[in-house]
C-alpha cells in the first residue's frame, strides 16, 4: 500500500513539473527573483507591487534557523528570521541593480535596530543574494547609498536562505485592509522618515 502511495506521489510531482515547465515554454517569458528584507513586509509588498516590472511579491520569513516559523515566533525573537520579500519580476524590464536600488529608497538603510517604529531583528533590512553577479550589484548599490547618505548605511549583503512563505492573512495586506494599511504606515513614520534620508541625497545625485 505504502509503494502505491510513494508511486502516485511522485508520478503526480512529475507531472505537475512538467505542467509548469510547459506553461513557462509556452509563454516564452522569462522570470527572475530576489529576496529583500525591508522592516514591515506589508509595506514592503506595496512599494514594489508599484514597480513596472515586477509581477509577483510574497511575504515571509528567511535568514534564520526555526523551520516553518509563525509570525509570533519571528518577532518574538530567537527564530534569527527577517520578515522579507520574495519578489518576481520580468528580467527584461528590470535589473537586480535597478531592484536592489529601489529597495534602498524606500527603507532607511542606516537604522541597525529595525525600521520606523518596528523594532528588533525581524524589521531590520537585508539583501539575500542567490549568486556572485547579484551579490556584486547588491554590494555596488550599497557603496553609492553610503557615498550619498551623511550616515553609514548597515543593510546587510547576506547569502539566500530558505524563504517560509507567511500566513495568508499577510499576504497583500494593504489590498484587503487598506484603511488599517495605511492608518499603520503613517502612524509609523515610514514614507516621512524616507524623505528625510534620502529627499536631499537623490537631488543631489
Amino acid at each position: 500500500m505504502m509503494d502505491r502511495v510513494r508511486i502516485i506521489a511522485t508520478t503526480l510531482a512529475l507531472l505537475l513539473g512538467f505542467a509548469a515547465g510547459a506553461a513557462t515554454a509556452q509563454d516564452g517569458s522569462k522570470t527572475a527573483t530576489a529576496v529583500f528584507a525591508g522592516g514591515c513586509f506589508w509595506c514592503v509588498e506595496s512599494d514594489f507591487d508599484k514597480l513596472d516590472g515586477v509581477l509577483e511579491t510574497v511575504s515571509g520569513y528567511t535568514g534564520g534557523t526555526t523551520e516553518n516559523p509563525t509570525y509570533r515566533e519571528v518577532v518574538t525573537g530567537g527564530t534569527g528570521h527577517y520578515e522579507a520579500v520574495r519578489i518576481t519580476y520580468d528580467p527584461e524590464r528590470l535589473t537586480y541593480r535597478q531592484m536592489v536600488d529601489y529597495l534602498l529608497r524606500h527603507v532607511d538603510p542606516t537604522d541597525a535596530g529595525g525600521q520606523f517604529c518596528d523594532r528588533g531583528h525581524s524589521y531590520k533590512t537585508a539583501i539575500f543574494t542567490s549568486d556572485e553577479e547579484e551579490r556584486a550589484a547588491a554590494k555596488a548599490a550599497l557603496e553609492e547609498a553610503d557615498a550619498l547618505i551623511e550616515a553609514p548605511v548597515v543593510t546587510p549583503v547576506l547569502d539566500a536562505a530558505p524563504f517560509y512563505v507567511a500566513e495568508d492573512y499577510h499576504q497583500d495586506y494593504y489590498l484587503k485592509n487598506p484603511l488599517r494599511y495605511r492608518y499603520y504606515r503613517l502612524s509609523c513614520g515610514r514614507d516621512a522618515r524616507v524623505k528625510e534620508v534620502w529627499g536631499s541625497a537623490d537631488k543631489a545625485s
